[in-house]
């Protein structure tokens, strides 16, 4: 079951002037920076209710984020949408003909599992799939 709009990624060139420039935009400051070694990024979250924005810089020339930016400039790069079960989405989207870019789950941002849909399509918009990562008791 899809929950909610989890978070929107946001490519940027430079994440400390971003991070300065969405302050004055939202009036608070993030609330972490976390680095996503299997993405080639470094990551900042702002919370606005229930959702975040997540800013996202390149680590290196090789990240996905990079060439986003090459290609397209800075700007919206993804919607995350919160599931339950993460597995359980995968095949049922794949079953509706939803193309999945990386069908092992990774380690994301922020104590998520991910994965992400191709935009080709999702109407061409990338579309991640995120689950809460479980606390062992």
């Amino acid at each position: 079951m899809i929950k909610k709009i989890e978070h929107i990624g946001i490519a940027v060139k430079n994440i400390e002037s971003s991070n300065q420039l969405f302050e004055k935009l939202l009036g608070k400051k993030n609330y972490k920076l976390e680095k996503v070694e299997s993405e080639n990024v470094s990551t900042s979250f702002f919370m606005l209710g229930e959702t975040k924005i997540e800013l996202l810089e390149a680590d290196n020339t090789t990240s996905a984020i990079s060439k986003f930016i090459e290609k397209r400039g800075e700007g919206i790069h993804h919607i995350a949408l919160d599931v339950e079960d993460i597995d359980f989405e995968i095949n049922r989207l794949k079953n509706e003909g939803f193309e999945i870019i990386n069908d092992l789950v990774k380690d994301g941002a922020d104590n998520k599992k991910i994965c992400f849909l191709h935009p080709k399509t999702t109407n061409g918009v990338l579309i991640e799939l995120c689950e809460e990562k479980k606390q062992h008791q």
